[in-house]
């Protein structure tokens, strides 16, 4: 188990890459990613559908357990939806922040309005129908990675991730 789990991050780090994107978070702050990213080591949540929240949110827990007590590790939420013009960003963007009460979460949520294929191509993407749980850092090499909603074993993986320098 250990040796496949090994090989399998092993693999993510050497054929997928965070790519370059610019958009602004929910409080108007423009950031460029990955070199933006906060921690040395940061857990993206990537999501494509609005329902897919209820995924995220069943890691958000353990995972700012994770940040308090494993220094130089952030977290972030990367809405993904396709290219579209200013006003509609604006709308969605404007939703979405009257939506969420704190501002830490506004600061850490990055809508991209981007080209998703290209997107997903370069994080190896293929099902927009889960969310993607990946750890990047500011380089934009991606560590490890996962879907789905949060389990106790793909937490064990998290942090194993997170061990590794």
């Amino acid at each position: 188990m250990l040796l496949t789990l090994a090989l399998s991050i092993a693999l993510v780090a050497d054929t997928v890459h965070f790519p370059v994107v610019t958009s602004t978070n929910l409080e108007g702050k423009t950031l460029t990613l990955p070199r933006d990213f906060a921690g040395e080591r940061n857990i993206v949540f990537v999501a494509f559908l609005r329902k897919q929240q209820e995924d995220v949110d069943t890691w958000v827990p353990f995972v700012k357990q994770v940040i308090g007590r494993t220094p130089g590790v952030d977290y972030y939420e990367l809405p993904t939806i396709k290219r579209m013009v200013a006003p509609m960003r604006w709308m969605i963007n404007r939703g979405m922040k009257g939506g969420i009460d704190d501002r830490s979460a506004r600061d850490r949520t990055v809508t991209l309005y981007i080209d998703k294929d290209a997107f997903k191509q370069a994080l190896g993407i293929t099902d927009e129908n889960v969310i993607h749980v990946l750890v990047v850092d500011r380089a934009g090499h991606v560590l490890w990675q996962t879907t789905g909603s949060f389990g106790a074993e793909k937490g064990r993986e998290l942090e194993a991730a997170l061990a590794r320098r």
